[in-house]
């Protein structure tokens, strides 16, 4: 069957308009080389954008898939970042050309911290889920999940000096993990609400912790040998959050949901001589108080040690908005350099001078020209394509299509809706204080405000003769407007400028939301807070026919090209399509998960575009009442959108702060393929969310797993039964040959070799299993594992046994065997059959296994005799000592060059 009607795909084609999304944090990057703090990164939605702060410019893209990113965290040795996902899923990019590589994929909610060890070789992640996964970087896979807080993780430290863990989370506790054993040994419970933050200070002796009743919180550290305790709380007067300037990597985050107020506290810890010093200040002054009170006598005056002592407030850091996240570290010169993501979608950057004894902290930078600070409340496409108009509540800005780049920004007043005058020369804004504004854009001047409204001033639609507007406002009045050319006074040449004029007034009984022009310019349609839409006579102002049905309010609505049909959409989820002629509803369509919030036809179509506060706008054909295609990509509630003139292209905005253009391409869509899809997306959808798998035999403890069953793992598991299935056809057809040739007492032509193991060059059955098996992604293995079914696992166990004797990848196969024998332990032991296999396993494993470590010892001795050599030959020192030596000059020669210019 042919094709009835043919579709063309709409793709995403571009993010603009966001600086920093606020889900996530800010992190300071390297990129190749450069110094230290010229670069942030920043989430946008679903990618990670790196700024260079001194130019303000967009440097590196981190291309991401759909789902938003939560948490960044960049490697110690500058050259990887890793990001979390809304969807649990972690990805490592690299810096230097953006591509990630590794995929980790184990949470079930959103990743909410991140955080690497001091070598960078391992990385552990807190969720939603309230587990923490401790993943291998190194191999690439993920080592034990522990479990045992009860609400979301909010931080995560590695201890540098042990094997040691610890997490906070918004249950109020700190829990202590011993890594080794893969359990808690210790619980503070002092906290009384959300634990938002931790930092180890002192050598690790210390730690503080930050939580939502605005106190930091002391704990001494005391290490024992059998493991280690914590003290209670010693002062819990200090409020604000931690910046501290002597570990830059030791912040305190802030409320990830909710956010906080404009204000950064900085804290500087003391050094122990500074201490000692104070404390020197503080006995003498109680031993003078002491003998003043006490005469002549001799007196011993006692001080005690309070945290005030240790830990000094340095100065307090005025952002412009609400901090949403911030990064900091210390620079050679002693300055502390601060990054502040604003929940305004921008970016701040203070230098705090802490070298004198005053602290001066000054701004150095602002990213706000890329976007807006507010949310866009709505969207225009010039007549010519391609000129994208924005406007929110302090700003409206012109930006050309196809480079993305901000023509004009000027300063409104809050803005609800918008349009083009004919000729592209001036735009008109509609306020919520009911004025229209309107703007030269080739000036970018405000050229009059009017004062149209009582109340906001809701929606506004151009004439099909492009005479004039109609506006409709909250003061119960539709009010219709003639474009006109009057004497602009304040020009010196005598030009004229445009204004609107009051020509008509049309008052109804409800607020007005919507007014459209019908384009043949016969009827005005009108939709009122009574959950009704009325239809008037343009030139009389006459009742024609009221179209009610909606149960809530119709907050939009649009009329086709050819008058024939007019589209509204509700609050109440549904959009229904009715006949102009009568007014009799066509159809009523369950369009979105909440409120439609804009709807607008494709010219010279029937074809037309609904965005909805379930994140999702939608294309629809009003005459088979069908859905076409469903646009994705928002994380928060979609405003509005704007189909341009031609039809190719939408723009649309919505409360995650961001702008995204999308194309139509010449790809056809079958709408029973669109069907077919979205069931895969579901179903793939309920496997990430399924329960995680139970190792037979096994209790469900404090730790576990840490990967999760995914579609990948799945498919993975499906090609390795695929590979064992030929292997065991290729196998018997082997047997068969060699028996059919000890029958003929001669030896036969060999069978048929199967297409896929000619394809990939004559291989043996056993290599093609070995083939399959490292394809799978290493952070996949496990769980790939666990989805096999057990009657594959003694032709696996005997494939193993016939690698490990070969030495084909032994590391990969010892790896596969020893979680196979964890989660089969019973079923295989209780195998009569699989005995000698496991006899021939065991002896072959440990002497393979032996010989891989005797290779690695030599060759460690051996590199180790070499430098040995090197050094005592050319008095050079290697790799670290050498790096150290390097600092110490580079420094001397640096404090040489400062006294040189203080003497000049």
């Amino acid at each position: 069957m042919g094709l009835t009607k043919q579709y063309l795909r709409y793709a995403a084609s571009a993010v603009f308009g966001v600086i920093g999304s606020q889900k996530a944090n800010i992190a300071y990057v390297t990129l190749r080389g450069g110094e230290r703090g010229r670069y942030v990164a920043v989430a946008a939605c679903e990618h990670v954008f790196v700024w260079d702060i001194r130019k303000g410019e967009k440097v590196l893209i981190l291309q991401g898939n759909k789902q938003e990113v939560t948490y960044l965290c960049p490697s110690p040795d500058g050259i990887h970042i890793a990001v979390g996902y809304e969807d649990g899923s972690i990805r490592i990019f690299s810096l230097l050309n953006g591509e990630s590589n590794v995929t980790f994929n184990g949470h079930k909610a959103e990743v909410t911290v991140i955080k690497y060890d001091h070598l960078g070789a391992r990385l552990v992640s807190g969720s939603k889920d309230t587990d923490v996964i401790v993943w291998d970087v190194v191999n690439e896979c993920g080592l034990y999940r522990l479990k045992g807080h009860k609400d979301a993780i909010t931080q995560t430290l590695f201890l540098k000096t042990k094997n040691l863990l610890v997490t906070s989370s918004k249950d109020t506790f700190v829990k202590w993990w011993d890594l080794e054993t893969q359990h808690c040994f210790k619980t503070m419970v002092g906290h009384c609400s959300e634990v938002w933050g931790l930092v180890l200070l002192s050598d690790e002796k210390r730690i503080i912790s930050g939580s939502a009743d605005s106190e930091l919180r002391a704990w001494d550290i005391n290490y024992l040998q059998e493991g280690k305790e914590i003290g209670e709380p010693e002062e819990k007067k200090t409020k604000g959050l931690l910046g501290h300037s002597e570990e830059p990597e030791g912040e305190v985050d802030e409320n990830p949901e909710e956010g906080t107020d404009s204000l950064l506290e900085v804290f500087r810890v003391l050094s122990d001589n500074e201490i000692n010093r104070i404390m020197e200040r503080k006995l003498k002054k109680a031993k003078k108080k002491a003998k003043q009170q006490a005469g002549e006598d001799e007196v011993e005056a006692v001080v005690d040690r309070s945290l005030q002592d240790e830990i000094q407030r340095i100065s307090s850091i005025k952002a412009s908005s609400k901090i949403r996240s911030f990064d900091s570290f210390l620079s050679p010169n002693g300055d502390l350099k601060v990054a502040l993501l604003l929940q305004n979608n921008t970016v701040e950057v203070f230098v705090l001078k802490t070298a004198g004894k005053t602290s001066e902290c000054t701004k150095t930078a602002r990213l706000t020209i890329g976007g807006h600070r507010t949310d866009v409340r709505t969207l225009a496409f010039s007549s010519d394509n391609i000129a994208v108009l924005s406007a929110s509540a302090e700003t409206v800005k012109v930006w050309n299509r196809s480079t993305l780049q901000v023509i004009r920004t000027m300063a409104c007043e809050y803005a609800l809706c918008s349009l083009f005058v004919p000729g592209d020369r001036q735009i008109i804004i509609g306020t919520k204080n009911g004025k229209l504004q309107i703007f030269e854009l080739s000036s970018g001047i405000l050229l009059e405000t009017v004062d149209a409204h009582e109340g906001a001033l809701w929606s506004i639609s151009l004439s099909p003769d492009q005479r004039g507007i109609v506006s409709g406002g909250a003061d119960k009045m539709v009010k219709f407007w003639d474009f006109e050319l009057v004497k602009d006074e304040n020009s010196v040449q005598n030009s004229k400028r445009l204004t609107v004029n009051h020509k008509r007034t049309l008052q109804l009984d409800e607020d007005v939301l919507c007014v459209r022009y019908s384009p043949n310019q016969r009827l005005l349609a009108v939709s009122l807070l009574d959950c009704t839409v009325k239809l008037f006579y343009t030139d009389t102002l006459k009742f024609f026919l009221s179209l009610y049905g909606h149960k809530l309010p119709v907050l939009c609505l649009d009329i086709s090209h050819d008058s024939a049909l007019i589209a509204t959409g509700s609050a109440d989820r549904n959009v229904k399509i009715w006949g102009l002629d009568f007014g009799d509803c066509h159809r009523s369509l369950f369009a979105h998960d909440d409120s439609v919030m804009f709807l607008q036809f494709v010219q010279k179509t029937h074809l037309f575009f609904t965005a909805g506060k379930d994140k999702k706008i939608k294309q629809w054909d009003a005459d088979k009442f069908e859905h076409i295609q469903t646009l994705e990509g928002h994380h928060r509630e979609v405003w509005c959108l704007a189909v341009s003139p031609s039809g190719d292209h939408i723009v649309s905005s919505s409360h995650d702060k961001s702008l995204r253009l999308w194309e139509r391409t010449r790809e056809p869509i079958i709408l029973e393929e669109e069907k077919e899809m979205q069931r895969e997306a579901e179903f793939e959808e309920s496997v990430g969310k399924g329960d995680e798998p139970v190792v037979p035999g096994e209790t469900t403890g404090e730790a576990s797993l840490a990967g999760k069953k995914t579609i990948e793992t799945i498919k993975a598991a499906e090609r390795i039964m695929e590979a064992l299935e030929l292997y065991r056809e290729e196998s018997k057809k082997l047997e068969e040959h060699k028996t059919a040739c000890e029958i003929a007492g001669k030896q036969l032509p060999p069978p048929t070799m199967s297409t896929i193991l000619i394809a990939f060059g004559n291989i043996s059955p056993s290599r093609y299993v070995l083939a399959v098996i490292r394809k799978v992604k290493s952070s996949e293995l496990e769980e790939s594992l666990l989805v096999l079914p057990f009657s594959y696992v003694p032709d696996l166990l005997t494939l193993f046994n016939e690698y490990i004797q070969n030495g084909l990848e032994v590391e990969l196969i010892c790896r596969c065997l020893f979680f196979l024998l964890r989660i089969h332990f019973g079923q295989i032991t209780s195998n009569q059959m699989l005995l000698t296999v496991m006899d021939s396993l065991r002896t072959n494993t440990i002497s393979r296994v032996k010989k891989i470590r005797d290779v690695l010892g030599f060759n460690m001795a051996g590199l180790q005799f070499l430098q040995r050599e090197i050094e005592s030959k050319e008095d050079v020192t290697f790799f670290a000592d050498a790096t150290d030596r390097f600092e110490d000059k580079k420094r001397k020669r640096k404090k040489r060059e400062r006294a040189i210019l203080a003497i000049a």
